[in-house]
């Protein structure tokens, strides 16, 4: 083998590897990730200039995460379960306050946790990754997560899932005396009939977690708050990059861009879009170039900071001419239903209620409404989700607006058959006497 060039010393003495010295050796390593972890080195300079600057204090992670792992074990109690196994990211996220690869595990099952209702917590990370939760103090073991997805497991699967599911039972045999009943969020069904097959019975573990995340603490507030106004930096930035000739998907880049660099984790969707693509809604963005007097709508589906989802949606005009009689019209319809729709967010409030007192879009334009009025929104979008009066149906579930409960409040406002469409959300608290708006982005169209 040709030895390579460049100024390595011939004489540098390695030391010997002590093969003794392997567990202290990967102490230290694990120690010295842990203290480099992203959520350790925290958002940088930039957000917390901009979360000074709005007067959002710092959350108290601790006490945030303490809240969550109540939730969760308030809610497994409440539906006798001996604990919960988890593999949507953002659950574990939730439980956790850890993250690994998110989008990558999201549709890899490489990545697994197990909350005991009496019990540990017991982390399932993908190889060589045990450094990735010690910053929360949330996990209290770190285990190999054994994937059984056909990538790994071939036509051997089935064998891989029983490997699985004897590790699963033995934390249930062992923390839930003789409850062997379990919630579980996302399952195959070789896991589930594995098992079965071991005496242990699958519940559903979105009911448990979605109603566990459906209550935010004050911490989780400040977290969620500091998001949004990260989200609508990058929003302005956008629109000062908003000039004809731009491409939608450049422009899209720019809240990528300014998301990534706040701290910001990924962004669910790419709803942005121009002109003739503004109607009907759910184009995602192209590389059509924008021209001057279009309409450029789209909606964040950011999660940004603290992994919270800041779900915001603006319509602006391109170019500094005026608005068309029309697109002010769209315009007003939309910002008119935000108003009136927000203006009923009440603590006590029934969901049936509220969708029947909401304003909907004018006859010319509720064929191509969007498919909810409100919906939850935490780390993600969340329950519940709440259609108009017209597209209420008997399985619709019904409930009441609660303190700590955060919503979106959608619009799309497009005649059918029309050219373009507008697009409005905003992001609301209920509080104990009414309502906070979380979002602050100027409602213009001319910006």
């Amino acid at each position: 083998m040709t030895r390579p060039s460049g100024t390595y010393s011939r004489h540098r003495k390695i030391a010997p590897f002590n093969p003794g010295a392997i567990d202290a050796l990967r102490a230290q390593a694990r120690a010295k990730a842990a203290s480099l972890n992203q959520h350790v080195l925290g958002y940088g300079t930039v957000a917390e200039a901009e979360w000074a600057a709005a007067g959002i204090t710092a959350p108290d992670l601790p006490a945030m995460r303490k809240y969550r792992l109540e939730r969760i074990r308030a809610e497994l109690s409440r539906r006798d379960y001996a604990g919960v196994l988890l593999y949507d990211p953002v659950n574990i996220r939730y439980a956790t306050d850890s993250t690994n690869m998110q989008l990558w595990v999201a549709h890899n099952p490489t990545r697994h946790c197990f909350v005991a209702t009496d019990g540990p917590v017991v982390l399932f990370d993908y190889f060589s990754c045990e450094h990735l939760s010690d910053h929360a103090s949330t996990v209290d073991e770190v285990r190999p997560a054994i994937s059984w997805m056909y990538m790994y497991g071939g036509e051997l699967t089935d064998a891989r899932a029983r490997r699985w599911a004897g590790g699963i039972a033995s934390l249930v045999a062992e923390h839930g005396g003789a409850n062997r009943r379990i919630a579980v969020d996302h399952l195959g069904p070789e896991g589930v009939a594995e098992l079965a097959r071991l005496g242990i019975s699958v519940h559903n573990g979105e009911a448990v977690m979605e109603s566990a995340r459906l209550i935010k603490s004050p911490d989780e507030i400040l977290a969620m708050h500091r998001a949004i106004v990260s989200c609508e930096a990058a929003m302005g930035e956008m629109r000062e990059a908003l000039r004809p000739g731009i491409s939608e998907n450049k422009l899209w880049a720019e809240l990528h861009r300014g998301n990534i660099a706040r701290g910001g984790e990924w962004i669910e969707t790419r709803l942005l879009s121009s002109g003739p693509r503004t109607n009907p809604w759910f184009q995602e963005c192209s590389a059509r170039v924008i021209e001057a007097g279009d309409l450029v709508a789209f909606d964040t589906d950011l999660i940004g900071s603290y992994g919270f989802c800041a779900d915001l949606s603006r319509t602006w005009l391109c170019g500094d001419g005026k608005p068309s009689d029309e697109q002010r019209d769209l315009f007003w319809i939309a910002a008119e239903q935000i108003a009136h729709n927000t203006a009923l967010m009440q603590p006590g409030t029934g969901f049936r209620e509220l969708v029947e007192r909401a304003k909907n879009p004018p006859p010319d334009c509720f064929p191509a409404r969007y498919g909810v009025l409100y919906h939850g929104v935490g780390l993600a979008d969340e329950y519940p989700t709440l259609p108009h009066a017209a597209d209420w149906t008997d399985d619709t579930p019904d409930g009441v607006l609660q303190p700590g409960m955060v919503l979106c409040v959608e619009s799309y406002i497009g005649r059918l058959g029309g050219r373009e469409g507008v697009k409005i959300e905003e992001q609301v608290l209920i509080t104990e006497t009414g309502r906070r708006q979380l979002s602050s982005y100027p409602l213009d169209l001319v910006g």
